[in-house]
């Protein structure tokens, strides 16, 4: 739109490609939700299970429900990566189950071809199939399946964006499902009705049933379930302008699409977070989140959303007043846009290159672009109009069908009199009949006799089993409760052995740590000795004689020098053992542990690099952004996290050095929040070490390095810093070449 001259329809075309963009990011979750199709089918497992069934169907081709089974089996696995394939055995399993004359297999098999063509987009004859199955469980009173057809037929409407009718046949599944046990599907179809109120505009029944559905996804552990009602609540209050709670539920449901690595239901994610935003007016953050929506269409090969992500971009550098950039953007979100006829994009780029234009004073071009506007406009408001007329002439169908319905009540209610008056014509006629009515009461009271007499058994089979089942629960705690007194017995055991191992260490150390300070002192003095000879009495020696004594003099000063170096090393360990043996006196913060974490990672890295120039290995972080500020020592903890780093890096250095097979050196650094502790793991895939070792590694002065590289003494401290010092947890586990995890856990 030209600058300074607004167009009459803008509103209207915004307001409906809005609502297209929005339908659409719904329907990209609901397809995942509805099919099962996740991420975690995908890949070589996929492709192993599609060989393995064509395999059996090859060697076993008996046209058996057994087959049949196998069929929509193999459709399942090929439905995302090979449609037409799909489509074929689909009709395949369709023609076999009506010869075998399986009600629940044609079903199944007409449900199957629904999809498939829904996907294609055929709408028609996606509608023809589920219609079919509809039908079919209808006159078979299977409701649970028949909520599945309902479900289905809901989603091709909505796809249509027929919304009433969408909303129709929602509230019909609704109504079956809630008639059995299917939890599963009474989910989905509240999702569905619910985003369908909150298009229609009504939010005051939008919102219960959202919130309902998102109860129930998490009761049934329905991630894809919870991502999608999450969406569609971000939709609903983006809708009523409430951008903070918005803007807080596609966050929620980008955070679950990440944690199952489900880049679909991110994208639709991304781009709600980037319409918020434009919305809202911050361009900056709508870019940033319109980036990573391209990044993952990209990703995913997604030419339906491209249009709408790159329209997303444009509007943001638009209002960054980059009309360079918004040209560029706009013009490929036309091109694309006229491939698959979506006028609404159209209409949308239109209006963005004359908003560019204009912008960049470009006037004849802006005014080119804003009579294409205007004609995508009328073609906009021409199909909202057709959508309007098709959901009138659905209203009128329906009351159609429910004044049929009553007229037929109203059958049935008349047939159901006469068939009472049949019975009271009958019972006058039985009437004659009193002694055989005796005998038959007679007889009456004594199955009644042998049925209460069943009725007691089952009743004290049922004690009985409750019973069974009672002393099979306590048996269980008893069993769990046994299992944590030996635990807790084990870790006491081990604290009283450090602390025992601690108050030797700390005798031993003061003990030696005299003499050795005599031993370093003399060493000193020694040399020192030994370079005033040299300066001064060695220079008198006859010439014969100094060679000898140079020679002796040499030695004793590399004796000497030998001594004082291993008094040094002896006097670390010393004070190693004594660090050990002495309680921190450090003072506690409330520190982000994350960030402690990371610091002393890049530390470690650091140095472990400048002892060993030629060392590489891949660093991999994973911090919970719900982990709270945990009152700690930092000094303390930070040198366990040092210690430990260091370990692993080594570790992966060793197996470097020994030219073991696998994948590049790696170190992984994990934080999480539990129910009353936070976590810290880190895994590295070096050399490991046996079982043997793992039970030695937290002993003092148990080491595995060679001599001179270590005092064994790490582990053991960092054992009493995290349990001692501050309430945690410390543990190892580790298979030899299989890498090494030392989980860390402190109080929240």
């Amino acid at each position: 739109m030209i600058r300074g001259h607004p167009s009459p329809l803008s509103g209207l075309a915004g307001s409906l490609g809005s609502l297209i963009r929005r339908i659409g990011r719904l329907l990209l979750l609901l397809q995942l939700l509805v099919l099962g199709l996740g991420v975690e089918q995908q890949g070589y497992a996929q492709n192993r299970r599609a060989d393995s069934l064509r395999q059996l169907l090859r060697t076993r081709p008996h046209p058996d429900t057994l087959r049949v089974q196998r069929l929509h089996g193999l459709v399942q696995e090929l439905a995302a990566s090979n449609a037409p394939q799909a489509m074929r055995l689909s009709h395949q399993a369709l023609r076999l189950s009506r010869r075998l004359a399986d009600s629940a297999s044609i079903g199944r098999s007409l449900l199957w071809l629904s999809i498939l063509q829904r996907r294609l987009p055929n709408y028609d004859s996606a509608r023809y199939y589920t219609l079919l199955a509809q039908q079919l469980y209808a006159s078979r009173h299977d409701r649970r399946r028949e909520a599945r057809a309902c479900l289905e037929l809901s989603l091709i409407a909505a796809q249509q964006t027929n919304l009433t009718a969408a909303l129709n046949w929602g509230l019909r599944g609704l109504r079956l499902a809630e008639q059995t046990s299917d939890q599963a599907v009474q989910t989905q179809l509240r999702a569905i009705i619910g985003d369908t109120y909150g298009k229609l505009g009504d939010y005051t029944s939008a919102l219960p049933i959202l919130n309902q559905a998102l109860y129930n996804g998490h009761l049934l552990g329905d991630q894809q379930v919870v991502a999608a009602v999450l969406n569609s609540l971000g939709s609903v209050y983006q809708l009523q302008r409430n951008w903070p709670e918005a803007l807080r539920y596609f966050r929620r449901a980008a955070a679950v699409s990440r944690r199952m690595g489900d880049m679909q239901n991110q994208l639709a994610n991304e781009i709600g977070l980037a319409e918020v935003y434009i919305e809202q007016g911050q361009p900056a953050r709508a870019l940033l989140h319109g980036r990573l929506a391209r990044t993952l269409v990209r990703s995913t090969q997604d030419d339906f959303n491209q249009p709408s992500v790159e329209l997303l971009l444009a509007r943001a550098f638009l209002l960054l007043h980059q009309p360079d950039s918004t040209l560029l953007l706009a013009s490929h979100a036309r091109q694309l846009s006229q491939q698959t006829r979506s006028n609404g994009n159209l209409s949308a780029a239109t209006e963005l290159l004359a908003q560019a234009y204009a912008e960049l004073n470009n006037y004849p071009a802006a005014y080119q672009q804003q009579r294409l506007f205007a004609a995508y406009q009328d073609t906009v408001a021409g199909e909202a109009t057709q959508r309007k007329t098709s959901d009138l002439r659905y209203g009128y169908e329906l009351d159609k069908k429910e004044t049929q319905i009553a007229l037929l009540t109203k059958t049935r209610q008349l047939q159901t009199q006469k068939s009472a008056r049949q019975r009271l014509q009958l019972y006058a006629l039985l009437a004659g009949f009193a002694g055989l009515i005796l005998m038959v009461g007679l007889m009456g009271r004594n199955v009644h006799l042998k049925q209460r007499i069943n009725r007691h058994l089952n009743a004290q089979n049922a004690q009985v089993a409750r019973q069974r089942d009672d002393l099979t629960r306590a048996l269980a705690d008893l069993t769990q409760a046994l299992d944590r007194l030996k635990s807790t017995q084990n870790q006491l055991i081990q604290r009283e052995k450090m602390a025992s191992l601690g108050e030797l260490t700390a005798g031993i150390a003061h003990e030696i740590q005299n003499p050795l300070n005599f031993v370093n002192n003399f060493s000193e003095v020694s040399t020192e000795l030994v370079e005033e000879f040299m300066d001064g009495p060695w220079q008198q020696l006859p010439e014969a004689e100094k060679a000898y004594a140079t020679e002796l003099l040499t030695t004793l000063t590399d004796n000497l020098q030998k001594i004082t170096q291993h008094g040094h090393r002896a006097d670390s360990i010393v004070k190693g053992m004594l660090q050990h043996s002495q309680t921190s006196a450090g003072v506690y913060e409330t520190i982000n542990l994350n960030t402690l974490v990371t610091d002393h990672l890049a530390l470690a890295y650091q140095l472990f690099q400048a002892k060993n120039p030629s060392f590489k290995a891949t660093l991999l972080t994973d911090l919970s952004p719900q982990l709270p500020a945990v009152r700690l020592v930092p000094q303390d903890v930070g040198r366990v996290l040092l210690n430990l780093y260091a370990n692993a890096f080594y570790a992966l250095a060793q197996r470097s050095a020994q030219g073991l097979p696998g994948s590049l050196l790696k170190l992984e650094v994990h934080t999480s929040l539990l129910a009353q502790q936070v976590q810290v793991r880190i895994l590295d895939n070096g050399i490991g070490m046996s079982e043997e070792t793992r039970q030695k590694a937290l002993l003092p002065f148990f080491t595995t390095k060679p001599p001179g590289e270590g005092t064994g003494l790490g582990l053991s401290l960092s054992y009493d810093i995290i349990v001692q010092g501050h309430g945690g947890t410390l543990s190892i586990s580790s298979q030899p070449g299989g890498g090494t995890e030392v989980t860390m856990r402190l109080p929240r």
